[in-house]
């Protein structure tokens, strides 16, 4: 990285999860340190907690309640706290309507950080739909609040690790609409986004997608099916028109292997499980999660609040820092194509790189 390596927003997620404790430990992580300037958008005293209480005390934090008011404090991680909310006895494994606005607010105030260029990419902490639901906030998840606050209509969810990268055509929906969901246009404009994100986001020239079916065999010539014949492969046609290697539709109960032996750089997936169940096979540790179409560059950790082991020390911090280490290469990436561009308009001094305290 360069010298001035980018601010990187990082979402603390519900505070009553296992956010705090990932973060705790992608700190003490040098990869973190040494690809990006990381501010943290949570409660400091709850994530001064699991500092504490899993042995990373090197870390010391500076918290303020606005980036725009934050000042430079030597040897130490900002802390954004828009709430003012102390979650430092709110109970681990136990979401509730503070905690669920916290959460929200976190990440709000990040986009809004994003928006205005004071941070180069934003990586999320794990959130919660009962959270939300108890805060009152009527989205399904990160991606659907991500694409509201920044005005995105086409937008997709892409999992990546080392050995596949997955992009889904439909997210959260019962299997029972998917059929009423797919349209060729709809996964045309998947492609393109996994086309132009391969080539901007991961530095591929030319990259391979593959299209998986929706019916088992690909529907094999309609005997199970004919949304491939009459969806899925206009979709393929309409988006190789544009001079995108794509093809398909393929078998779903082998694409995944294929791509993960090096056959294709990324697969369509039509559906939420048919995806994310071979990629966690292969990278339920690893995985991350990142958004396209978006105006900004977001990342995320692959796994949920994991209330069960909140507060235990035993959550692993492996995919909080693939996505932060990834949303650095991104901007990497996208700076080399726009050289004057230092991904960030960083009101501070840009000489403040963090280092934990010797």
């Amino acid at each position: 990285m360069k010298a001035n390596p980018p601010l990187v927003a990082i979402t603390m997620g519900d505070p009553v999860g296992i956010g705090p404790e990932i973060i705790a430990k992608a700190l003490a992580d040098p990869r973190v340190l040494t690809c990006c300037r990381p501010v943290i958008y949570g409660d400091a005293n709850r994530l001064n907690r699991c500092i504490a209480s899993t042995g990373t005390t090197l870390i010391r934090l500076a918290a303020f309640s606005s980036l725009r008011d934050s000042r430079i404090v030597k040897n130490a991680v900002r802390v954004i706290d828009p709430t003012g909310v102390d979650t430092r006895n709110m109970a681990w494994g136990k979401p509730c309507s503070t905690s669920g606005k916290a959460m929200v607010a976190y990440l709000n105030s990040a986009i809004d950080d994003a928006m205005a260029g004071r941070v180069s990419a934003i990586v999320t902490g794990p959130i919660n739909k009962s959270a939300l639901k108890m805060a009152d906030i009527h989205f399904s998840g990160h991606t659907e609040i991500l694409a509201q606050r920044t005005g995105t209509r086409d937008y997709a969810m892409m999992l990546a690790g080392d050995r596949l990268k997955v992009v889904l055509a439909t997210i959260h929906l019962p299997i029972k609409h998917l059929p009423g969901a797919l349209t060729t246009d709809r996964i045309a404009a998947i492609v393109a986004l996994t086309d132009h994100a391969l080539k901007s986001r991961f530095g591929l020239n030319q990259p391979r997608i593959a299209v998986a079916g929706l019916n088992p065999h690909a529907g094999e010539s309609g005997l199970f099916g004919d949304e491939e014949e009459k969806i899925i492969t206009p979709a393929i046609g309409q988006a190789a028109s544009q001079g995108i290697e794509v093809s398909g539709p393929h078998p779903p109960d082998t694409v995944f292997f294929r791509a993960s032996q090096g056959a294709y750089d990324a697969v369509v997936a039509m559906y939420h499980d048919q995806g994310l169940g071979p990629f966690k096979m292969i990278h339920f540790a690893d995985g991350v999660n990142t958004t396209l179409g978006l105006p900004i560059i977001r990342t995320s950790v692959d796994h949920g609040t994991a209330y069960d082991i909140a507060g235990s020390g035993k959550a692993s911090s492996q995919s909080m820092v693939a996505a932060i280490t990834m949303a650095a290469n991104q901007v990497r990436l996208l700076n080399r194509e726009s050289p004057d561009n230092q991904g960030s308009t960083d009101i501070m001094n840009p000489e403040s790189a963090y280092h934990r305290t010797p």
